[in-house]
């Protein structure tokens, strides 16, 4: 089964909300997108492709490569269909592999059963070519195989990534209530910020939008802090293109003429776990601490792009107390930040209404479970 080369379905996962900006990445990197949906992209690629959509995308969870669909109505047509496909050119017999899946088939009552069938299928379909057979669990970090089953319709891919990309691999220490690093980068690029002018970050908590911003600026890929992925773990890869992608990152990597970025947040040890994430990252010179008060933050003159990313009142704070911050969060950016684009990042509209100013823009996304909104303010500079 030659996947390196072999131009198949592609389907590449993002969470919910975050596929525009995903579709954005694609188009930049030269991929015609097939169609787009709720969760993600489709495109064409081979595995070699997958590599380097890995390693260049910032929104992205998953890349699947396709490898067989079908139809099983049960679990012993399931079984069936996978032990026909040729796993023992695809796995290494003495290798290790997990199973992942996303099932929804009136005959299956836990995705745990699906998963065991695809790997008796897998395990027997090797054992009986080779003699051996591969070890089986369930981390990520060897080859890992992915099922789409949808009532009778059942897709079996190579999931090349692995770990999900969606985490950037710099963030050792989170905080509270981080938000996830995928998120962030979406949040910003719906800003349309130019990576130029400067970047306020106020309330930064563990510092995830400060330092995607500072990625973002220098073209630096979150593919650079990653050095194992599924597609490693395949029959047939070869090193030399991935690190032939890596050297291209690190040419594209601009550190010339980079903006202001300042990130403040009135605790210490939020600044403390953030400056720890940054050096992690490899752009803690790129960006200016401040321990204060949000309302004490440093503004540079030039106009920029200022995002808040307050506490919702579901998990932690007081509604009281916020309804205050909120309010004087619209208060400061009417009176200090004339001339930049405001964000305000919330899950709760009751607060968002105490900012006092007119959103020209709201932006819907998800942060976990919770429905958010990404609210534009335009800071006119005197009157509009």
């Amino acid at each position: 089964m030659e996947v390196f080369n072999n131009p198949r379905k592609v389907i590449l996962t993002c969470n919910r909300r975050l596929s525009p900006f995903l579709e954005q990445e694609v188009s930049e990197l030269g991929f015609k997108i097939v169609r787009s949906f709720n969760t993600g992209v489709e495109l064409k690629a081979s595995v070699n492709d997958c590599i380097r959509l890995n390693l260049n995308l910032r929104v992205a969870s998953q890349v699947l490569y396709e490898i067989k669909s079908f139809r099983a109505h049960n679990a012993n047509e399931l079984y069936k269909n996978l032990v026909d496909i040729p796993w023992e050119d695809l796995l290494p017999f003495d290798g290790y592999f997990s199973v992942t899946s996303h099932v929804h088939n009136e005959t299956i009552t836990t995705p745990l059963f699906a998963n065991v069938k695809v790997k008796d299928a897998i395990v027997d379909r090797i054992k009986d070519k080779k003699g051996l057979r591969p070890n089986t669990g369930p981390e990520l970090n060897n080859a890992v195989i992915h099922l789409h089953w949808m009532d009778e319709r059942a897709e079996i891919f190579l999931d090349t990534s692995g770990e999900t990309l969606a985490k950037h691999g710099y963030r050792k220490h989170p905080g509270k209530a981080p938000m996830l690093e995928a998120l962030a980068t979406s949040t910003i690029l719906a800003t349309k910020w130019d990576g130029k002018s400067p970047f306020v970050n106020p309330m930064c908590g563990s510092g995830t939008l400060a330092i995607e911003a500072a990625l973002m600026a220098q073209n630096r890929m979150p593919g650079l802090q990653r050095m194992n992925y599924s597609f490693m773990h395949v029959v047939g890869y070869n090193d030399e293109v991935f690190f032939e992608e890596r050297r291209l990152l690190k040419e594209k990597t601009d550190k010339t003429n980079l903006p202001e970025i300042i990130a403040s947040d009135i605790s210490s040890e939020a600044i403390e776990i953030a400056k720890l994430n940054a050096r992690t990252a490899g752009v803690e010179h790129l960006i200016e601490f401040e321990v204060c008060d949000f309302a004490q933050t440093t503004i540079p003159k030039q106009d920029g792009v200022i995002m808040f990313n307050p506490e919702y009142g579901e998990r932690l704070g007081t509604h009281s107390k916020l309804e205050a911050t909120y309010k004087r969060m619209g208060d400061f950016m009417k009176q200090e930040c004339k001339g930049y684009r405001g964000y305000i990042f919330t899950g709760n509209p009751d607060l968002a209404k105490k900012i006092g100013l007119r959103a020209s823009r709201r932006f819907e996304f998800f942060n976990g479970k919770l429905d958010c909104r990404l609210l534009q303010y335009e800071l006119y500079e005197g009157t509009k």
